[in-house]
């Protein structure tokens, strides 16, 4: 990888972080409990508000999986090992980051933990 397309991927990982950050701050209210009170909201539309609830969690937690995933990138770019599969350190295929910024093993041996 050259410096242009570390300067490139840096600029996108930092606008990943941002975007994970504020959509952080505009979901916390669909992660806050269900109201359990029965007289204002009927069974099934407190079930409906559970199920929401629980989809919403969910994606909270891949959130968090994927900023956790920006924030290891950006160190690896900062420690000068981005781009370098973490299993035969071997140069991962620049196309390869440009569809996955997160992405620390190479296609070959990603296959092969897959397996």
């Amino acid at each position: 990888m050259n410096p242009e397309q570390a300067i490139k991927f840096r600029a996108r990982l930092i606008s990943l972080r941002e975007e994970l950050v504020d959509a952080r701050v505009d979901t916390a209210d669909d992660v806050k409990p269900v109201v359990l009170d029965q007289s204002a909201v009927g069974r099934v539309s407190r079930g409906d508000a559970m199920q929401m609830q629980q989809m919403a969690l969910e994606s909270a937690r891949r959130r968090e999986r994927r900023f956790v995933g920006v924030e290891l990138a950006l160190k690896r770019l900062d420690e000068g090992n981005y781009g370098i599969c973490v299993d035969c350190d071997e140069d991962i295929d620049v196309r390869r980051i440009d569809i996955d910024l997160t992405s620390t093993r190479c296609i070959k041996c990603a296959e092969n933990v897959s397996k």
